[in-house]
């Protein structure tokens, strides 16, 4: 405050006396008055504060651990989203331009463009596997035999045999005319062999009667034992009954054999 008085003093004497010469004494008080103002501008707001009672920023201790796992756990997702995405571009052939493998259209039709590699086809309700028009539809086994299954009804294609398993029997149609070519309801029609089959291999037979073209032979052979039984009666007619056996020949009956 002395020194803004002195200095305003000054100026007035100046102002109306002229230009005042200062003594060293006043030169001096104001040269240190200015640096001490000086000074005290680089430390305006500055409080000495101890580092160590700062608050500390970031995660540490348990929540250091658990971002650590987190990241952990991004990262592994990331490789297996790679993984499925590499899978998705090398086995489907995805890319900008499709699928270069299979189709999908509107009808819910679903077309493979190529050779499809598989292990179980499950087709929905009411569905068809089939070929493109004039190709034919070829399924491979690799070493293991190609199974149709619905049901209990089941179709097995093996290299050297094709066996067919149902409860309720099957039917063969021409699938020109919708003929039936071959059927084991025997309730509605009798059993014949098919054209150009000369004979038919069976464990186990019952019907009511077996019977041969006018023109042909009928020749029942077995590998080892052959059980004829009739509920009723058992009758063979023919123009000659020929029976060769490698053993014995066995016949019973009740009450007696004519």
């Amino acid at each position: 405050m002395a020194a803004a008085a002195a200095a305003a003093a000054a100026a007035e004497q100046q102002s109306s006396n002229g230009p005042v010469k200062k003594s060293m004494r006043e030169k001096a008080v104001e040269r240190r008055n200015v640096n001490k103002e000086h000074n005290s501008n680089f430390k305006a707001g500055y409080i000495p504060i101890d580092e160590d009672r700062l608050h500390k920023t970031g995660l540490r201790g348990r929540k250091g651990n658990l971002a650590i796992c987190v990241i952990i756990l991004l990262f592994i997702l990331a490789v297996i989203n790679l993984i499925i995405t590499l899978v998705i571009w090398a086995v489907i052939r995805i890319g900008p331009n499709g699928c270069d493998s299979m189709e999908f259209h509107e009808s819910g039709l679903l077309r493979f463009k190529q050779v499809s590699d598989m292990g179980v086809i499950h087709p929905l309700y009411k569905s068809t596997v089939g070929g493109r028009r004039n190709e034919n539809l070829v399924i491979t086994g690799n070493n293991q035999p190609i199974v149709f299954q619905q049901g209990t009804t089941k179709l097995s294609v093996e290299n050297n045999k094709t066996s067919i398993t149902s409860d309720i029997g099957m039917q063969f149609f021409d699938p020109r005319t919708q003929n039936i070519l071959f059927s084991t309801d025997y309730e509605t029609h009798e059993f014949h062999l098919p054209s150009g089959v000369k004979s038919l291999n069976v464990q186990k037979a019952s019907t009511e009667r077996i019977t041969s073209n006018a023109t042909s032979d009928l020749n029942i052979k077995v590998d080892g034992r052959a059980i004829v039984r009739g509920n009723e009666g058992v009758f063979i007619m023919g123009k000659t009954i020929e029976f060769h056996m490698g053993g014995n020949m066995e016949l019973k009956a009740i009450p007696s054999v004519s």
